[in-house]
């Protein structure tokens, strides 16, 4: 793995690291991007595509559907694949992948052509996916990272409150064939500074044996056996052959993949990482966080249509307060932890994200947004801003060098796992129909979710004391005299 934000010792060197790091930030915002706008933004052009293509819902599900599928099973696979290979080269040739996909997808003749190149498209997100945040995290350590992590965290928060509004816009006003085709902007940006940093990266130091495709092939039955079932769940129901079925296939595939990685003398995964305690405490606060936004935010967005009288465009504005704070106080929250240690963040923003779910529950219907709904929106929203930058940098800081790939894969696909299962059980939650009463009792589940996270956090997170504004000085000089230090954040 590369590390471009390193300098060479001088003041050019410092200054030269620095505008790497900020090219890191550059590639890993943006190729980002592309995996998000066609994550939220399709859906809007369904019924566009359901005009012109017929095939009725079917159809409609599979253009989503299916790319949710392969971006969930690839995940491991691709994570394993940019260790192996270096980080910059799997994340170009994902990114290249899923450009070419987006065209294709924008100029599909049918609709079975656009759900290939749909299922096309979520394998290339895989890739692109965990390599974003690999690359920061090859790239800086310690406070840097914290930094670095913030910024991307609060430009993809902006790049997913834009994205349904952008594709709104361009359904409405031009055609569906836009939703895909913008992805050529994005890309165009992407090009020269992530070729640049592929010429730049070493050649990753392991591992040299030959690529173990039978545990990539586990992998990927055992995230798509799950992510299908999943998916199916919700029309068809727990009791039909094809959910147990591919269930029960994702069980049994992610046993025999945890099996051969304990066996494996390089193993893609390596199970040691679970026994580091920030890694294996900041994968559980992922799996109750996630699980919580999954249902909370599926909740919120069909009450405010079903039952508030919402337009789709109004209860999209309606969430806003959800989304923003991430954009203007990512940073400011990376500083302090930095200074606090991540356990205190990654408490306390899931229990004011909890305070707001209460709320919630506790409102007397009918409920009107401004009295009971913005509030709730805006201390998810603070909760959201306080926690995500110091768990995902707990995370990723747990991970060895060498296994940066997969460790961000491990944590995307427990956040996505952790997402599917908990709206799959929405149905049984709110009892069948999403009435004041079953939307109270959906408010509560996703208060208890967010407060498991909080309570996980403070139990397990490991505290790190901060070195002191001296100690920190004198690091950074020293390493300086190395070329190690790459100068003032990007």
């Amino acid at each position: 793995m590369s590390t471009p934000g390193a300098g060479v010792g001088t003041g050019e060197g410092t200054e030269t690291g620095a505008r790497a790091l900020r090219r890191v930030l550059l590639v890993a915002v943006t190729s980002s991007c592309l995996v998000i706008i066609d994550s939220t933004a399709v859906s809007l052009a369904l019924p566009a595509i359901q005009r012109e293509f017929g095939g009725g819902l079917l159809l409609q599900q599979w253009v989503v559907d299916g790319y949710l599928l392969t971006l969930g099973s690839l995940l491991l696979a691709a994570g394993a694949l940019a260790d192996r290979y270096g980080t910059e080269r799997v994340l170009a040739a994902g990114a290249l992948a899923f450009t070419v996909m987006s065209v294709a997808c924008g100029l599909a003749p049918n609709g079975w052509f656009l759900v290939a190149a749909r299922v096309l498209q979520g394998a290339s997100g895989a890739v692109i996916t965990p390599s974003a945040l690999a690359l920061i995290t090859a790239a800086a350590g310690g406070s840097m990272r914290l930094r670095l992590i913030a910024r991307w965290t609060a430009w993809t928060a902006a790049a997913s409150v834009a994205a349904p509004f952008i594709g709104g816009a361009l359904v409405t006003l031009g055609s569906w064939r836009f939703v895909f085709l913008i992805n050529l902007i994005p890309a165009a940006i992407l090009a020269r500074p992530l070729l640049r940093l592929g010429r730049e990266a070493d050649r990753p130091s392991r591992p040299h044996g030959p690529f173990d495709l039978v545990s990539a092939g586990l992998s990927v039955a055992a995230l798509g056996g799950l992510v299908l079932g999943l998916i199916w769940q919700a029309g068809l129901g727990w009791a039909h052959p094809v959910v147990w079925g591919s269930l029960v296939v994702g069980v049994s595939a992610g046993s025999a993949y945890m099996v051969r990685q304990r066996h494996s003398d390089e193993p893609q995964l390596p199970l040691g990482l679970f026994r580091e305690r920030a890694f294996a405490a900041g994968n559980a606060a992922t799996l109750w966080a996630y699980g919580a936004l999954g249902l909370g935010a599926f909740l919120v967005g069909l009450y405010l249509q079903q039952r508030m009288g919402l337009t789709a465009l109004a209860a999209g504005i309606g969430m806003l307060p959800a989304t923003l704070p991430m954009l203007f106080l990512s940073a400011t929250v990376a500083r302090l932890s930095a200074l606090s240690g991540p356990r205190l963040p990654m408490a306390v923003g899931p229990a004011i994200a909890a305070a707001g779910f209460v709320w919630l529950a506790l409102a007397a219907p009918p409920l009107t947004y401004w009295r009971d709904v913005f509030g709730p929106m805006l201390l998810l929203g603070l909760g959201l801003a306080v926690m995500v930058a110091p768990l995902t940098s707990t995370v990723l800081g747990a991970v060895p060098r060498g296994s940066e790939g997969v460790g961000s894969a491990v944590n995307n696909a427990v956040a996505r796992i952790a997402s599917l299962v908990a709206i799959a059980a929405s149905g049984a939650i709110v009892g069948g129909v999403l009435d004041d009463a079953g939307f109270r009792r959906g408010a509560s589940a996703t208060a208890i979710l967010l407060v498991a996270a909080a309570v996980t956090s403070a139990i397990w997170i490991p505290t790190v004391r901060p070195a002191s504004p001296r100690t920190g000085r004198r690091q950074r000089m020293a390493r300086r005299g190395t070329g190690q230090d790459p100068g003032p954040a990007p």
